[in-house]
C-alpha cells in the first residue's frame, strides 16, 4: 500500500531526501534510489531527491513487487558512515593534527556506534585508547560537528591531554573557522554574545542576554559579501555546542546547508550543499615545552566550488 505523508509548516524547506532518511529511518542512498526509481511523488508528480518541500504538498512513496522500489522492512535505522582516509597534518609524541572530514562523527553516540574518527584514530593508535577522561572520547578535548570540516587536536599523552584541557579552560586556544551564511552580514565585523541552552525541542538555541544560559562569545569578519551570502572569518572565545550555527541564527544569517538551525522566512539555497557550510581553518595551542604551535588548512573542493557557483 503506498504511504502518504502531508507537509507541515515545521517541514517547509527540508530537502526531500534528508526528510524521508530522517522520516523513514533509512540511509540517504536508499530514499535517493527510491526517488529516482519514481517511487515517490510530489502530489503525484515525479521529482528529485533535492527538491525542497513546501506546505500542504503530499508526499507518496508507492509500493510495488519490484524490489527498485520497496521501502526496506527494517525498524532499526541504517547509521552505516561512509569510509574515508585518516588526513593526518601533523603527528608528534604529544599529539595528532587532524584534518576532519565533513559527515563523519568524532566519536560514537546513540546513533553512530561505528565508523566514527576516533575510532579509525585508535584503530591506528591504539595507545591513545588510554587518553582522557571518557572511554568513549578517548584523548578528544574538543568536537567538531559531523557536518564540519577542518581542524582537530587529538592528545597521545595523558600530560598533553590535560594541557590543552588547561588551555581551553582558560581561553587560550586560537580556534578560527570560515563560513557562508545566509544574507549581507551589517555590521561587517562585531561581536556576538547571546547565552546558549537547550530550548524545548532539545536542539541549541541562543537567548537574549537577559536569560539564562551558558556563556558565548563569537568573534566575526566579513570576508566577502554576495547578493544572498556572506563569507565570514568566524573566531569563538568559548566550546559550546552548535555555538556558531546558533549564535548567527540568532543574527538572521544562519549557515548555509544547516537544516536544524535555520530561520522560518529562509529562502531554500538555489545550489543544494550536502553538509554545512562551515570550516575549522585555523587552531593554534601551546605545546608541552610552552612553544606556540599553529596550523592551517584550507577548506575542501566541495566548499570552494560552492562559492563558485553562487559568484
Amino acid at each position: 500500500m503506498p504511504k502518504t505523508i502531508k507537509i507541515k509548516s515545521t517541514n517547509v524547506g527540508a530537502r526531500l531526501d534528508k526528510f524521508l532518511a530522517q522520516k523513514l529511518s533509512l540511509s540517504r542512498s536508499q530514499i535517493q534510489k527510491l526517488i529516482k526509481n519514481g517511487a515517490v511523488l510530489i502530489n503525484n508528480q515525479k521529482t528529485t531527491p533535492h527538491y525542497f518541500l513546501k506546505e500542504e504538498e503530499s508526499i507518496t512513496i508507492n509500493q510495488t513487487p519490484d524490489t527498485r522500489y520497496q521501502i526496506p522492512d527494517t525498524k532499526k535505522p541504517n547509521n552505516q558512515l561512509p569510509s574515508f582516509t585518516l588526513d593526518i597534518i601533523a603527528k608528534t609524541p604529544d599529539y595528532l593534527m587532524i584534518n576532519k572530514p565533513a559527515g563523519i562523527p568524532v566519536h560514537p553516540d546513540e546513533r553512530y556506534k561505528t565508523g566514527t574518527l576516533i575510532q579509525k584514530i585508535t584503530g591506528r593508535f591504539p595507545a591513545i585508547k588510554k587518553i582522557g577522561e571518557d572511554k568513549t572520547r578517548p584523548g578528544i578535548i574538543h568536537r567538531l560537528d559531523k557536518d564540519v570540516s577542518g581542524l582537530l587536536v587529538i592528545a597521545r599523552t595523558q600530560k598533553m591531554f590535560n594541557y590543552l584541557k588547561e588551555q581551553f579552560q582558560n581561553r587560550q586556544i586560537k580556534k578560527e573557522y570560515l563560513a557562508l551564511v545566509h544574507g549581507r552580514i551589517t555590521p561587517t565585523s562585531g561581536e556576538i554574545n547571546f547565552p546558549i541552552t537547550r530550548g524545548k525541542n532539545g536542539a541549541m538555541v541562543a537567548r537574549p542576554k537577559n536569560q539564562e544560559g551558558k556563556v558565548a562569545i563569537t568573534e566575526y569578519e566579513v570576508l566577502q559579501s554576495f547578493i544572498n551570502y556572506s563569507l565570514v572569518k568566524v573566531m569563538i572565545k568559548t566550546g559550546r555546542s552548535h555555538q556558531i550555527r546558533v549564535h548567527f541564527k540568532a543574527l538572521g544569517h544562519p549557515i548555509v546547508g544547516d537544516t536544524l538551525h535555520k530561520i522560518k522566512k529562509q529562502k531554500s539555497e538555489k545550489v543544494p550543499l550536502d553538509r554545512l557550510w562551515l570550516h575549522a581553518q585555523s587552531l593554534g595551542f601551546y605545546d608541552l615545552k610552552n612553544n606556540w604551535q599553529e596550523f592551517t588548512i584550507e577548506p575542501p573542493l566541495e566548499l570552494k566550488n560552492y562559492l563558485t557557483s553562487i559568484k
